[in-house]
This record gives structure tokens, C-alpha cells and sequence, in this order.
């Protein structure tokens, strides 16, 4: 076949997922007011749903997620090991780190600042009625200095093993710099760990490979078991969250990519849908880790000392897609239980969603937490959480497209004031484009 003539990865992405959703509202037809419909295969009786619903579309999903959950933990581990040891010395990554954090900081005040905005422009919890029945409860947050302990690994093996994001960067860059300090024996401790680096990147081609295939498992599984009935109700509240988490992607990140940066948001952007793609199908900004990493560095010419630390953070730290429902959510709530909210009331919503974003990262379930913590601040019922739960799902999956896409904003414009991003290949369409 020639490669002039092969679909770009965008356009299998895209064609999976549109079959995906046709094969899932497929069945959800077809599954409407039976419990259980049979078919016979190989002689034998199997229930149509058990088959194909809970059997071939969730495993297949599944096992493509586990993929690329395997990958995450050697990926971010290895490549940070890599670009802290190349660094000069500590004060290079104490720089970094500050540089990193702030601008996260700071796009998400903005993201709730926006959404807080807009959601009290168009009122999307009036004539909302409310059910007794709701209630919601969730776990509850750690202390702001048991997070701060808890960042320090005491086994690194285990904080592999469970995932723990900030544990893992916190030792590999303990590692680098102790490679960068330790001479000959760490030069070739160095090329050893850019050997490895080359070898988890191969394997993240593969797993790019298979992707079509699981994103249409996933988005059969998903749309045979949604319920569309909640945007009914909810159409105002779903409608202004899309509406600001795109806001925010095209003007604000391209505002600061082409005013802090010089740099062009549309190259930008056309670079990065196919991530894009993948994180909205993923619904993971972990699971996107390997693939944003891969496009920031081979796409969009940010150095691998920058990107491999700037990006596995931003997934951990940075959520300015949450915030954004966060902010959207907490006007919404207090507008279906009728209690007024002050200005000093959102200025409180702003600060506590902007802190807990970093404070409750790495925590199960971390976008109810942070927005039970925002409720609890400004004396909402954290009940009120139960209402937009059935819209959640479909909204999730795009603010993690946001999410990542924020990580690689702030990795250009680290790299780019860092001295270490090549301009060429951020211009260049056809950079690092192998699939």
C-alpha cells in the first residue's frame, strides 16, 4: 500500500470512534426492554449484552488501557531519570520546577475565574428542580501536610507498583542529579538509562499503533451503557462547561503561546489534535502520558530534559479542565438549592480549587474531591454532586483532552525560555510524524 495513500493516526482515531459510538447506540437499541437477548454461537446460547457489552467491548478496552497504564510508570521514570541527569546542576531544576508550577497555578485560576464567569452569565441551575432522593458521599481529602509527606517516597519500588505519580518524579530526579554528580560511573549509568529511554519509546509506537482499535472498544462499551436522557435536564450546565473548556483551550492557551511564547497556537494546535484525540477517547491524562510526551519532544520540538519533567507533572498537577467544572458545578448547585453565593463566596471557590489541584493530586476520584472540598468552603451540600453525575462521564472525557493539552503549552514555553526547543521543528508540519 503507499504511505501517501495510508490514513493519518487523526483519521483512524476519529473513524474508530465514530464507529465505536454507531456500534454502541447500535446495541443500546437493540438491548432497549430486554434484559437479555440470546444468540447462538458455536452451538452454544450466550446473552448478546454478556458477549459483547460486558464481554468483547470491555475486555478489549480494557486490556488496550492496561497497555498503556503499563507503560506509564518505566516511561516517566526513565526519561525523567534522563533529563535530570543532563542537567548542570540543581539550581537548573529548582528553576524549572518554580517556572513549571506557577504557570500551572496560574492557567488554572484562570480556568475557574473563566468558568465561574460564565456560569453566572448564563444560570444554568434556574427552574432546575431538585430531588430530595440525591446524595452523593465521597472520600475524604488529605491534610495539605500528610500531601506533603506523602510526595516523598519511603519504598520507591511500591510507589512504582501503586502509581504514585509524585513519589516516582520525586526519586527520579533524585536519581538524575545523583547520575549527573557521580562522574564516570554516572556517564555510564546515563547511556545506559538513553537506551532504555529509545526502547519505551518504541514500544509507545506500537501501543500508537493499536490505538483505533481500542478507542473503538472504549467508545462501544461507553455509549452501549450512557444514559443521554441527563442532558435533557441538564443541557444549560453541560453546554456552558464545553463551552468554556474550549474557551479556554483555543484563547487562552493560544494567547499564551503567541503573546509569552512568539510562537503560532494554530501550528500548535494542528500538532497536537491527535493527542487530543487519544486523551478525549482515554479519559486518562496518566494513559496520555506516553503520547504527550512522544508529540511534545518529536512534534513540537521541546527538549527531552524539559518535556519529561514538565509533562508527567502537568498530569498530576495540572487541572484546569476539573477547575473548570469545578467552577461551573459550584454556581450551578448553588443555584439549584437557591442560596446565594457573595463575591468574596467565589474568590474563596477560586483560591480553594486553584490549591487543591496540587494538594489532592494523585488521589482516587481526585475531581469529585476537590470539588466536595470547594462546596464544603462556601457552605453548599455536597449532595448537590449527585445531580450532574449522569453528565459527567461525556464531559470528562474532554476537559482530560484540556488537561494534557495545558501540559504541553507549558512544556513549549518552559523549553522555549529554557533555551531548549527547536523552532525548526515546532514549524515544521511534517515533524516527527511517523504514524
Amino acid at each position: 500500500m503507499n504511505n501517501s495513500k495510508k490514513l493519518s493516526l487523526t483519521a483512524r482515531i476519529l473513524i474508530a470512534m465514530a464507529l465505536g459510538v454507531l456500534v454502541g447506540a447500535g446495541f443500546k437499541s437493540l438491548l432497549a426492554g430486554a434484559d437479555e437477548r440470546v444468540i447462538s454461537l458455536l452451538g452454544l446460547d450466550i446473552g448478546l449484552k454478556a458477549f459483547f457489552v460486558d464481554g468483547l467491548f470491555h475486555i478489549g478496552g480494557q486490556i488496550f488501557m492496561a497497555s498503556l497504564k503499563m507503560l506509564v510508570v518505566p516511561l516517566v521514570f526513565i526519561s525523567l531519570v534522563c533529563g535530570t541527569s543532563s542537567l548542570s546542576d540543581g539550581g537548573t531544576l529548582g528553576r524549572l520546577g518554580g517556572k513549571a508550577l506557577g504557570l500551572y497555578t496560574l492557567t488554572t485560576a484562570i480556568a475557574i475565574a473563566l468558568a465561574i464567569f460564565f456560569a453566572v452569565l448564563v444560570s444554568p441551575g434556574a427552574g432546575v428542580e431538585m430531588t430530595s432522593e440525591a446524595s452523593f458521599s465521597v472520600a475524604q481529602a488529605p491534610s495539605l501536610v500528610q500531601v506533603l509527606i506523602n510526595i516523598f517516597p519511603s519504598n520507591p519500588v511500591e510507589a512504582m507498583a501503586k502509581g504514585e505519580m509524585l513519589q516516582i518524579i520525586v526519586f527520579a530526579v533524585l536519581m538524575g542529579l545523583a547520575i549527573a554528580l557521580s562522574g564516570d560511573a554516572g556517564v555510564r549509568v546515563r547511556n545506559l538509562f538513553n537506551d532504555l529511554n529509545e526502547v519505551v519509546m518504541k514500544l509507545v509506537g506500537f501501543m500508537m499503533a493499536l490505538a483505533p482499535y481500542g478507542v473503538f472498544f472504549l467508545m462501544a462499551k461507553l455509549f452501549t451503557t450512557l444514559d443521554l436522557s441527563d442532558l435533557s435536564s441538564l443541557a444549560w450546565y453541560f453546554g456552558t462547561v464545553l463551552f468554556v473548556l474550549l474557551l479556554h483551550a483555543f484563547i487562552i492557551y493560544g494567547s499564551f503561546l503567541k503573546l509569552a511564547g512568539q510562537l503560532n497556537p494554530l501550528m500548535f494546535f494542528r500538532k497536537m489534535k491527535d493527542v487530543a484525540l487519544f486523551a478525549f477517547s482515554m479519559s486518562s491524562s496518566n494513559a496520555t502520558i506516553p503520547v504527550n510526551l512522544d508529540a511534545t519532544t518529536k512534534r513540537l520540538g521541546v527538549s527531552n530534559n524539559i518535556a519529561s519533567f514538565t509533562i508527567p507533572l502537568g498530569a498530576t498537577v495540572n487541572m484546569d479542565g476539573t477547575a473548570i467544572m469545578q467552577g461551573v458545578a459550584t454556581v450551578f448547585i448553588a443555584q439549584v438549592f437557591q442560596i446565594d453565593l457573595t463575591f468574596t463566596d467565589y474568590l474563596m471557590v477560586i483560591l480553594t480549587a486553584t490549591l487543591a489541584s496540587i494538594g489532592t493530586a494523585g488521589v482516587p476520584g481526585v475531581g469529585l474531591i476537590m470539588l466536595a472540598m470547594v462546596l464544603q468552603q462556601v457552605g453548599l451540600p455536597v449532595e448537590g454532586i449527585a445531580l450532574i453525575i449522569g453528565v459527567d462521564r461525556l464531559l470528562d472525557m474532554t476537559r482530560t483532552a484540556v488537561n494534557i493539552t495545558g501540559d504541553a503549552m507549558v512544556s513549549c514555553l518552559i523549553g522555549k525560555s529554557e533555551k531548549q526547543f527547536d523552532q525548526s521543528i515546532y514549524d515544521d508540519p511534517n515533524a516527527g510524524k511517523s504514524l
